[in-house]
């Protein structure tokens, strides 16, 4: 079986245009859906966050019984640091979302290097929501973005106004990832939708957690 790392943002808050530090942290069924999915099919789950901080749920992702779901989950309350993560030590990595990746993981150094690491070994690299703007500072050894060219999905810009956001954001995830090259396509909000393009998953929103799951379980059958 395989050994799946899970890279949470560390953010408590994602700081607005207007200076505003809105409440945050990842998306409980981005994390739990998934997490189920492949511990079931008896992989295995390690996770890690920018600087090994303890990763918080964002309060208003929680559905009843996910609080102590959350809590039961081994090695979540004590993540790994994401600058001393081995790439080569792990079969694929996944990145959930939570408005809390737009705060940390869009700039993160670390993170940016493991995404390039394990895409050009030929590795599944999977992410949903908000998590695709870790793959925003992520360059091919050529310098080039990681997302140029690549057909994905994300977190709509439309969605992003209809939660009420989109006016104070800092950036919009789907505007940023196409100025990027990224190819990316979105359907209705709130749908279902996964794209797969070759070993990269993308998933669009929280309703597409389990499908994009299911999907990196497929490649890593």
């Amino acid at each position: 079986m395989s050994t799946v790392l899970f890279v949470v943002t560390g953010a408590r808050t994602w700081t607005l245009s207007d200076g505003t530090a809105h409440p945050t942290g990842y998306w409980a069924e981005e994390l739990l859906a998934p997490y189920r999915l492949l511990t079931d099919a008896g992989h295995d789950v390690a996770f890690a966050t920018p600087g090994g901080v303890a990763p918080v749920v964002d309060a208003g992702s929680l559905a009843e019984g996910d609080a102590d779901a959350i809590a039961a989950i081994p090695g979540l309350a004590a993540p790994l640091t994401l600058a001393d993560i081995d790439p080569a030590a792990y079969d694929a990595v996944y990145y959930p979302g939570g408005h809390g990746p737009m705060q940390d993981l869009a700039t993160d150094a670390d993170s940016a290097a493991l995404i390039t690491a394990t895409v050009e070994a030929g590795r599944p690299l999977a992410a949903v929501c908000h998590g695709l703007a870790a793959l925003l500072p992520a360059r091919t050894a050529a310098g080039r973005p990681i997302v140029a060219g690549r057909r994905i999905t994300g977190f709509s810009d439309e969605e992003e106004r209809i939660g009420g956001l989109a006016d104070r954001a800092p950036f919009l995830l789907e505007s940023s990832l196409r100025e990027l090259g990224a190819d990316i396509v979105v359907a209705e909000p709130w749908s279902d939708h996964t794209v797969v393009d070759g070993l990269l998953i993308t998933g669009q929103n929280p309703q597409s957690s389990a499908s994009a799951a299911a999907a990196l379980l497929a490649i890593l059958a």
